[in-house]
């Protein structure tokens, strides 16, 4: 349990909003993977020749399991991101890690490789291939072999570093922002990627608007497989207008379109969440994502968007029995890591990939702290997140209340004799799954048990 503040003991904070009794003249005194994950050439041909089998008869893959793989997306492994690769790497059929990023400055490409920890990684219970991230280009693609030489040459540089470290990747998946037009040049890229970490497979990232161009077919069968992406943030135009990361029948159709390519493909879909600004007039100008706060005006009216678990689950669990023989897998974006803001916790993603609807299960516990203090906390026991306006109403027999205090987004309102509630205020209480927090406290003249009822408004 998070530890109540200073001022249940006696001490009020120069910014508390500390309740006291009116008659109280003075407050109390203050307390003080050898799993190595290779992936040989053999199965890789093995792999295509059975998904070419599949593709020609028309097979949808209902008896074959659906694949579960997750990226790792961090560019410093921090403990947390190490504590979550090992425990629950072994739930994916395979981590993809970003390995390098590269930017642009004046037309020239900036990288930055992230420090892997290859001692976790050779010996992952399930298969790690890399990932190497590609901002925008500004220049044409296919007139600028220098670009294109040193690009292949980093790619090639990853897959060695990975080796020499006890490493051999999987496969080496570039995600990089194309635009529609340079689609064409842009396989020229890949089949220089291609040649320089054979013979690793080279995957790309593709976006579900590319399938109606004409180059994609060309562009996809360069690379050894690709993965769809289904989830993205269109510019909002207003506060008030309704949007989402990842619309399932929209998901629904862009996988039928890329089944029709017959080239094999996995499907990324979303964990995390946006913050997103508008100015005074409903006016969207920026968001923020998962990682250091971003400080916006006092002006500014902020709304999250996040991935709906609900939505995903039953979406995935219609894949794991009716999908094309084209898709053979899910990768998640991202890991859950503890102390993500904006991102799911395990519990969550863990039901989902144990094909289960993720249950919603909370409650609240009086907690004695010492004589007459009493610590009100609410428990997140589900696999959903909480995001709702709450009421919790505390009783008590045979004592007067003498102090207390509502926390994290609770007022505490007298409730008449004996009681008291504690209520959210204008925002929902946002609880993660899995996780607990003190939203007020008491203060009673005698050491009494309380009774606690809690209900959503």
């Amino acid at each position: 349990m998070d530890a109540l503040p200073r001022a249940a003991f006696g001490a009020r904070g120069a910014c508390s909003r500390l309740w006291l009794a009116p008659h109280l003249a003075t407050a109390p005194a203050s307390w003080t993977h050898s799993k190595r994950c290779a992936l040989s050439l053999s199965i890789a041909v093995a792999r295509a020749i059975m998904f070419a089998a599949l593709w020609a008869s028309g097979t949808c893959l209902a008896d074959v399991p659906l694949k579960h793989e997750a990226y790792v997306w961090q560019r410093a492994w921090t403990e947390p991101v190490r504590e979550a690769v090992t425990q629950h790497a072994a739930r994916f059929s395979g981590l993809t890690l970003l390995s390098a990023e590269v930017s642009w400055r004046a037309g020239q490409p900036q990288v930055i490789r992230v420090p892997l920890d290859y001692g976790i990684l050779t010996n992952a219970p399930c298969p790690v291939g890399l990932a190497l991230r590609i901002g925008p280009c500004p220049a044409p693609l296919s007139t600028n072999a220098s670009t294109t030489s040193f690009l292949a040459d980093l790619a090639g540089s990853l897959i060695a570093e990975a080796k020499s470290r006890g490493l051999t990747p999987r496969e080496l998946q570039v995600d990089f922002d194309c635009a529609e037009s340079k689609l064409e040049r842009y396989r020229v890229w890949v089949e220089a990627f291609r040649r320089k970490v054979a013979p690793v497979p080279l995957v790309i990232t593709a976006l579900p608007s590319w399938l109606e161009q004409p180059a994609f077919k060309r562009l996809a069968t360069a690379a050894d497989g690709y993965v769809l992406q289904v989830h993205s943030l269109q510019r909002p135009r207003a506060l008030d207008v309704p949007f989402t990361l990842c619309d399932p029948a929209a998901a629904r159709r862009a996988v039928e379109r890329a089944a029709r390519i017959g080239v094999p493909f996995r499907v990324a879909l979303p964990t995390y969440g946006y913050l997103t600004a508008f100015d005074a007039k409903g006016r969207f100008i920026g968001l923020s994502a998962e990682g250091p706060s971003k400080t916006w005006p006092g002006s500014v009216q902020l709304r999250e968007v996040r991935a709906n678990p609900l939505e995903l689950a039953q979406l995935v669990q219609l894949w794991a029995t009716n999908r094309p023989a084209a898709m053979w897998g899910v990768i998640w974006y991202r890991l859950p890591v503890t102390g993500d803001i904006l991102n799911w916790r395990w519990p969550t993603l863990g039901a989902i990939i144990g094909q289960r609807l993720p249950r919603e299960s909370s409650r609240v516990e009086a907690r004695r702290v010492e004589p007459g203090l009493v610590g009100i906390s609410l428990i997140n026991d589900g696999e959903l997140d909480i995001s709702s306006r709450l009421s919790i109403r505390v009783r008590w027999h045979n004592a007067r209340l003498v102090a207390g205090d509502g926390l994290r987004g609770f007022d505490l309102v007298d409730g008449g004799p004996s009681t008291v509630i504690f209520k959210t205020r204008t925002e929902p209480c946002r609880l993660p799954a899995g996780e607990t927090q003190v939203i007020g406290w008491l203060r009673l003249s005698e050491d009494r048990e309380v009774d606690i009822e809690m209900e959503k408004l």
